[in-house]
């Protein structure tokens, strides 16, 4: 889990306030129980869901004001969907 998180903040450039883009992974779980939605935005590094699309929703919410980046990875670490949102809310 720490890996994961550590190589997140990695290509994301971490806590820097001035970061603008919000990144998220799916990712299935190793118990085959659901998928885990991974982000140095969420409070523990983590959550678990049972359905992609709920955690995808979730990600778009949370980050609704942020340019978001969601990837979805299947079980061999690839990408099979990503998905894009540019922040709706901007400060005039």
């Amino acid at each position: 889990m720490a890996a994961e998180r550590h190589s997140i903040q990695d290509r994301t450039g971490g806590n820097d306030p001035d970061q603008k883009m919000h990144t998220y992974e799916v990712r299935p779980r190793e118990d085959h129980h659901g998928v885990d939605l991974i982000s140095h935005m969420l409070p523990f590094g983590r959550l678990l869901y049972l359905e992609v699309r709920e955690a995808v929703a979730y990600a778009k919410f949370y980050s609704r004001s942020q340019n978001t980046v969601i990837r979805v990875y299947d079980a061999a670490s690839n990408v099979i969907e990503t998905h894009e949102h540019n922040g709706e809310f901007k400060e005039p």
